[in-house]
C-alpha cells in the first residue's frame, strides 16, 4: 500500500508534439502564461495562454502555425521584435491579413485549410478568402497590398530555413490520413456534445 508508481514520462497529443518540436527547431521556446493569449518577446520566447482558454476547435498546433505565418509575413528580422513587430495596440495592421492568406495557402497545399484556420475575430476574413488565396476580395489598394505580400510569402516559404514548418504540415496531413478510418465511429465522452472531430474538417 506504500508503493508510489514512478512517473517516467509525460503523454502529449501527437499533433501538439509535432508542432512544439517544430517551434523548437525554428528557435522558439513555448511557455504558458495565464495572463495573455499569445505573445513573443523578441528573444525566441513564445508565450501562449492556458489550454482551458481555447475554444473547442482550437489547438496548440494551430496557434503555433499562425505565429510562424506571422514571422514569415513580417520578415525574418521580426524574430527580434516583440509580437513580430506588430503595434501593441488594437491598431489595424494589413500584415495580419497577408498572414491569413499565407496560412490558408500553406494549409490548402496539405488539405488542412478547414482544420487550421485562425481563432478569434480574424476567422471572419480567413473564411472568405477565395479558393485561390491570391485572388483579392475587392479592387481596393489595401487588398492588392495584402495579396502581393502573401504571394511573396508563399514563395519565401520554399527557403531552407522553413523546411521544419513544411515538415510539420506534412506530418499533420499524414496523421489525419491515419485517423480517417476511425472518424465515423468517433463520439466524444462529453455528455450532450455533438461537435464532430476537428480531424474531419
Amino acid at each position: 500500500m506504500a508503493y508510489e508508481r514512478p512517473i517516467l514520462s509525460r503523454y502529449l497529443d501527437p499533433l501538439e508534439l509535432v508542432w512544439m518540436a517544430t517551434a523548437r527547431r525554428l528557435g522558439l521556446k513555448i511557455r504558458r502564461n495565464p495572463h495573455i493569449f499569445s505573445m513573443t518577446d523578441g528573444t525566441g520566447l513564445l508565450e501562449l495562454g492556458p489550454r482551458d482558454s481555447l475554444d473547442p476547435d482550437d489547438t496548440v498546433a494551430q496557434m503555433i502555425f499562425h505565429e510562424l505565418c506571422h514571422w514569415i509575413t513580417n520578415g525574418v528580422e521580426s524574430f527580434g521584435e516583440r509580437d513580430w513587430g506588430f503595434p501593441l495596440t488594437d491598431e489595424y495592421d494589413w500584415r495580419e491579413y497577408a498572414c491569413l492568406r499565407l496560412q490558408a495557402g500553406l494549409a490548402e497545399r496539405y488539405g488542412l485549410r478547414g482544420m487550421f484556420g485562425p481563432t478569434g475575430i480574424f476567422r471572419e476574413y480567413y473564411d472568405v478568402i477565395p479558393a485561390n488565396v491570391l485572388e483579392p476580395l475587392d479592387d481596393s489598394e489595401n487588398e492588392r497590398r495584402i495579396v502581393l505580400r502573401a504571394e511573396q510569402c508563399l514563395e519565401d516559404v520554399a527557403l531552407p530555413q522553413w523546411a521544419p514548418l513544411l515538415g510539420a504540415l506534412r506530418a499533420t496531413a499524414e496523421l489525419r490520413g491515419l485517423l480517417a478510418e476511425f472518424l465515423p465511429d468517433y463520439h466524444t465522452e462529453i455528455e450532450g456534445d455533438e461537435l464532430p472531430s476537428l480531424w474531419g474538417r
